[in-house]
This record gives structure tokens, C-alpha cells and sequence, in this order.
């Protein structure tokens, strides 16, 4: 059961260009239903609505602003903070199927998603965060096989192994159709031969030496689902962001220089970064495997640090690498935004 779920693995993960995709297009159709299908009945268009009346409210403390600005300021000032009302009206007015805001949404994520995609399959080409992800992966396959052989005496258990050896080939095969005739199959299968090979002769100690324990399986199944747990998290936010971008619009006539709309285009650009922050940071880490123990016949490699930098530390990382962006960019557009007032 385990090794059919595998090879579906497999084919899922063809590349690390699809390995990214996968997740993104799951959230697809959620986009769509939020911010296109049936956008005046739904939720986006509830909070389309209310981003409405917050530009209805804030208007009035607009144009109080503004007649103090064209009493006791040059008439140029006035006139320029005039485009921030048709700003607004322009975002939040309903053109058909959704906004122009959700459209805009739509258009900036699929945008983010091009560039991510890019990067992926430009730093990914030779398939490096599929081949380290899955030589973890077959080591927990191989062990799940010959675990049960272990409780099993006599000629059971010399059957039990065989069956084994058999499955292991078919595993094997799989691999090599993937990836070639890498050193680091080769390895695995070869460890495999030596418990299958001599039954009795080699020890529970040594055996979980060669293939790891149930415990440490567990683990590394968690930290596994940890990423994708990661990634499923930054595809919410964003959609999140696109949600709350009414709001941020309709609270745009605020006479303030932080506008909310900077802090809502941030947010959508931060989250933008911290995919693609993200995907190049696992792939790197990945051929540091691919290039290093994994093509050293002497080496043992440890996926262990690689599993919790995936599943914990490039999570952080990519986060922090995130806010950095997401306050520069922030500034950029504060400051844009009053050096096009002053000149203007």
C-alpha cells in the first residue's frame, strides 16, 4: 500500500517546477469563487460593500482636508490628493464578474505565482529537491518493507524477505526511471541486499542503524508535513490580503501618509517574497545534498537537519527574508507616494 502510494509520489513530483505548482493550483479555485465567481453575492462582495461605506465615511474628513489644503495651500496641492477619490471609486466599482480590486488581486497573484514558477524550474532543473526529499522517502519505504520480517523466525521469515527483495526492485526501478543510475539508489539498495540477504545474521541494533527507527519515521513524516503545512499557510494569507483589499481601499481617504492601500500592497508583495524565498532556499539546500554526500560513495548522508531546515527553519527564514522586504517596500511607496505629492 505504501509503495503504490509512493510511485503516486512520484509521478506527482516530476519535477521541482510541479512540486511547487501542485499547491498553488489547489488554491485555484478558491481564488476564483472569492473574488470572481458570483462576487456580488459572496463574502468578497460583502466586504466590497463595507469598503464602500468606509470610503463613504472617510470621504468626509477627505474633503475637510482639502478645503483646509485649498484655503491656506497653493491650489496645486489640493488638486493633486484629487486623484485618491478616483482611485477608490475606481477599485471598489463593479465592472461585471468582480471589481476591478479583485481583478487587480487576481492579476498580481498570478503575476507573483509566473515569477515563483520561474525561479523554481531555473534553479531546480536537474530535479534536486525531488531526488533529496525522496532519498529520505525510500529509506522509509525500504524499512516499512522489512520491518514486519524482523518479529518472523524460520522459513517465514527467509519468504518474508523475499517478498521484500521483490518489492525493493520495482522501487528501485522506479527511482532509476526518475533520476538515472544515481550512486545514492545504488547505496540504499545495497543495504537493503545486506538485511535480506542474511537473515538472523544481522541485528535489531544494525538494523535500525542502517534504516532508521519507527520513531525517527514518524519525524520525519512531520517535519515533511510541516512544509507543506508552510505553503498551504502563505497560499491562505495571500488570499487573506485579497480579501481584506476593500477595506484597504475604502480606508485610503484617510488624510494620512501611511495610506492603508501601501499596507495592503505590502502584504500581498511580503507573501509573494516569502514563496519565492522559500522555494529557493529548500532547492539550494537540496543540491548541497544531491551534489554532496549523496554522489560520495563513503558518505552516509543524515536527511534529518535537511527534513527540520525544511520543515522549521526555511519557514522562518524565508519569513524574516519576507518582513525585510515587505518594509522596504513599504517605505519605497511611502516615500514615492510624497515625493509624486511634492512635485505634482
Amino acid at each position: 500500500m505504501l509503495f503504490f502510494a509512493q510511485v503516486g509520489i512520484n509521478e506527482a513530483l516530476n519535477s521541482g517546477a510541479i512540486a511547487a505548482r501542485s499547491i498553488t493550483e489547489s488554491w485555484d479555485k478558491q481564488w476564483l469563487d472569492l473574488l470572481q465567481n458570483d462576487a456580488s453575492e459572496n463574502l468578497y462582495g460583502s466586504l466590497t460593500r463595507l469598503g464602500t461605506f468606509f470610503a463613504v465615511g472617510t470621504l468626509l474628513f477627505f474633503m475637510m482636508q482639502w478645503l483646509k489644503d485649498a484655503i491656506y495651500s497653493e491650489l496645486s496641492r489640493p488638486l493633486s490628493s484629487l486623484i485618491w477619490p478616483f482611485i477608490v471609486v475606481v477599485l471598489l466599482a463593479n465592472v461585471g464578474n468582480g471589481t476591478t480590486l479583485s481583478n487587480l488581486s487576481l492579476g498580481v497573484r498570478d503575476f507573483l505565482n509566473g515569477i515563483n514558477q520561474q525561479v523554481v524550474t531555473i534553479a531546480d532543473a536537474d530535479l534536486s529537491y525531488q531526488q533529496a526529499l525522496n532519498m529520505s522517502v525510500a529509506e522509509e519505504i525500504a524499512g516499512s518493507f522489512l520491518r514486519p520480517c524482523q518479529s518472523l523466525t524460520g522459513e517465514l521469515r527467509r519468504q518474508c524477505f523475499d517478498k521484500v527483495t521483490e518489492k525493493t526492485e520495482i522501487l528501485w526501478e522506479e527511482y532509476r526511471n526518475l533520476y538515472g543510475d544515481r550512486l545514492w539508489i545504488t547505496k540504499l539498495e545495497t543495504k537493503v541486499n545486506q538485511i535480506a540477504d542474511t537473515p538472523g545474521v544481522v541485528s535489531d541494533t544494525a538494523f535500525n542503524a542502517l534504516l532508521g527507527s519507527t520513531f525517527q519515521t514518524t519525524i520525519k513524516n512531520f517535519l515533511i508535513s510541516l512544509q507543506y503545512a508552510f505553503q498551504n499557510l502563505i497560499e491562505g494569507t495571500m488570499l487573506l490580503v485579497a480579501a481584506l483589499g476593500p477595506l484597504a481601499v475604502g480606508g485610503s481617504l484617510l488624510p494620512v501618509a501611511g495610506k492603508p492601500i501601501f499596507a495592503w500592497i505590502t502584504g500581498f508583495l511580503s507573501m509573494g517574497i516569502a514563496k519565492i524565498s522559500f522555494n529557493l532556499i529548500v532547492i539550494l539546500t537540496a543540491r548541497v545534498i544531491i551534489d554532496g554526500p549523496a554522489q560520495d560513495a563513503a558518505a552516509d548522508p543524515d536527511f534529518m537537519w535537511f527534513l527540520i531546515f525544511l520543515g522549521i527553519l526555511a519557514p522562518i527564514l524565508s519569513l524574516m527574508l519576507a518582513a525585510a522586504g515587505g518594509f522596504a517596500v513599504f517605505n519605497g511607496i511611502s516615500n514615492t507616494s510624497s515625493w509624486v505629492r511634492e512635485r505634482i
